[in-house]
């Protein structure tokens, strides 16, 4: 009888500690939401733009790295392949609405991703990550020397057209709304799926594979569908990019960019939701101070040493090491 009141006592106390964390959540996100919704208004929209492209280009990441332990190196592939589908369409076809060229974009991305998950996914560890940078590289010499991309030249004059055929996305305040709603949707999309029992699984295979095998979980078909999924919301992060900077560069498919994006993870949080949006605001913004200042030669090896830095110290990114202290400190 006592165990029986014991049981039913814990049960009760991991719901309403559940039920705690979903309303911070909640209050966190709304919180957020207001702040976003109100930046335009203090904050030059084409900037707040750029963080929320490689925002949804980290969580994108993350998903992959964070939640399921994968570590690629090649999703700026993804990110130039659906920048590049939705500039060429877009100033090629001229009766194609904005919509389309980023979804058509996105499904670019979406069947690259499908092709190197198959290719790759089997091998782990470091054999892993050099498999999916040899992949992205063979994408990147295909892009140099391809017309279609403009080579080094990069693809300009990207239309931004409507939105449905309505809403004029020249207007820069009409853009980053729409921006906004994508980066929300996708955000609110990796917080279901990471708590969905998919996610739970995603996550016990980062943790010990062999033990997800053993309890018959096909982990490779688990691996692919993470890996597909990543790379999708990476090559809408760079659809939505060519079409507000109405620009597709080399910049976007080179080894640096897959870098780039593992600093934002690892500065921001890695397996935490909100870390790689903090870790993109973050690393978007130094990047962007020390290109005005006499440091903007310094600008890589300054990303790196706060690499090293976050690895050796604060391993747990920005919103790791707070959720840590706020735990420590406030139960």
């Amino acid at each position: 009888m006592n165990n029986s009141v014991n049981s039913t006592d814990i049960h009760k106390a991991i719901v309403a500690e559940q039920k705690a964390q979903d309303r911070k959540k909640m209050m966190v996100n709304g919180v957020l939401l207001l702040l976003l919704l109100a930046a335009p208004f203090v904050l030059y929209p084409v900037f707040l733009m750029k963080i929320l492209c490689f925002a949804l280009f980290a969580v994108a990441f993350n998903l992959l790295f964070g939640f399921t332990g994968l570590l690629s190196f090649g999703h700026a592939a993804f990110l130039a392949t659906g920048g590049y589908t939705t500039g060429y369409l877009l100033s090629n076809y001229s009766g194609l609405t904005t919509e389309l060229g980023i979804i058509a974009g996105t499904l670019a991305a979406t069947v690259m991703g499908t092709a190197f998950a198959l290719l790759s996914i089997r091998r782990q560890g470091i054999y892993f990550a050099m498999v999916t940078l040899a992949l992205a590289q063979l994408v990147f010499f295909f892009y140099v020397q391809s017309d279609f991309t403009g080579g080094e030249d990069g693809m300009h004059g990207i239309p931004r057209g409507k939105l449905l055929g309505v809403l004029d996305l020249e207007d820069n305040m009409n853009m980053y709304y729409v921006v906004l709603a994508v980066f929300i949707g996708c955000y609110l999309l990796v917080q279901r799926i990471v708590s969905s029992p998919f996610g739970q699984v995603l996550k016990a295979i980062k943790q010990n594979e062999p033990r997800a095998v053993s309890l018959g979980y096909n982990v490779d078909r688990y691996k692919i569908l993470a890996f597909v999924i990543s790379a999708a919301l990476a090559g809408l992060a760079g659809s939505m990019k060519s079409v507000v900077f109405q620009l597709a560069s080399l910049n976007d498919a080179h080894w640096h960019m897959s870098g780039e994006v593992i600093l934002m993870t690892l500065v921001g949080g890695m397996g935490t939701l909100l870390g790689p949006v903090v870790g993109a605001t973050f690393v978007v913004n130094v990047e962007y101070q020390l290109a005005q200042g006499p440091l903007r030669d310094w600008v890589d090896p300054i990303l790196g040493g706060i690499f090293v830095l976050t690895v050796l110290a604060f391993r747990s990114g920005i919103v790791g090491e707070i959720q840590k202290f706020m735990k420590k400190n406030l139960g």
